[in-house]
């Protein structure tokens, strides 16, 4: 971010896809498949950089999360996981929400 800010004079940033993709266990049981660790992990680390920045003049305008249910993805199909939402593809679609979501809701709201 600083890089982007004085190499092209801080133009306005609008991050638009960011987050981590895990592979899909289907022989974990739901409970512990809920359990995205890393996601939260990943999240935290970049946000924090990503605060510093604006502390130091970057000027970003938007975050959005990539993304916010399990989905299809044109490459990998249904064989990756992303979302805050655990979409349980064997019983009619059902979801969860992750512990990321928990996790990304208390962070708004601190």
């Amino acid at each position: 971010m600083l890089h982007i800010k004085k190499k092209y004079n801080n133009p306005p940033i609008y991050i638009t896809e960011n987050g981590v993709a895990e592979a899909k266990n289907d022989s974990l049981p739901i409970k512990e498949a809920l359990k995205d660790s890393t996601r939260i992990r990943y999240l935290d680390g970049h946000l924090k950089f990503l605060l510093k920045a604006i502390q130091e003049g970057v000027d970003i305008k938007g975050y959005y999360m990539w993304a916010f249910l399990d989905d299809f993805e044109w490459t990998s199909g249904y064989t990756l996981r992303f979302g805050f939402t655990y979409i349980d593809y064997k019983n009619k679609l059902r979801r969860y929400l992750k512990h990321s979501a928990y996790w990304f809701n208390k962070f708004l709201h601190s």
